[in-house]
């Protein structure tokens, strides 16, 4: 039997916490908004090819934009999601699913 993981405030209240589960890559723009708010790394931007594979990004390079067809953000580190759920509140296009942590 699972349970999900669940914190007691001084208040008595119970909290849930939520951390990152997925993110739609089909709405994603790339805009890279998600990332600069994320402060534990969980997130990397990439190049997504015509045949749907990844590349690396190098944000400095212009010349790169001819290896892929758009920019896409990926979970890359979904273990060091905190739950502070600052990717999903300033994605414009809501690409973001978070669910609780089951114990």
């Amino acid at each position: 039997m699972s349970t999900t993981f669940a914190i007691t405030l001084p208040s008595g209240e119970v909290w849930t916490p939520t951390f990152v589960d997925s993110l739609d890559q089909e709405k994603c723009i790339g805009c890279g908004r998600c990332f600069k708010v994320c402060p534990r790394g969980v997130l990397q931007l990439v190049g997504l090819t015509a045949d749907g594979d990844y590349v690396q990004v190098d944000e400095g390079d212009e010349d790169d934009d001819e290896e892929y067809e758009k920019k896409v953000m990926t979970i890359a580190h979904k273990e060091l999601c905190i739950g502070c759920t600052a990717c999903s509140r300033i994605c414009p296009k809501k690409c973001y699913t978070h669910s609780a942590a089951a114990i």
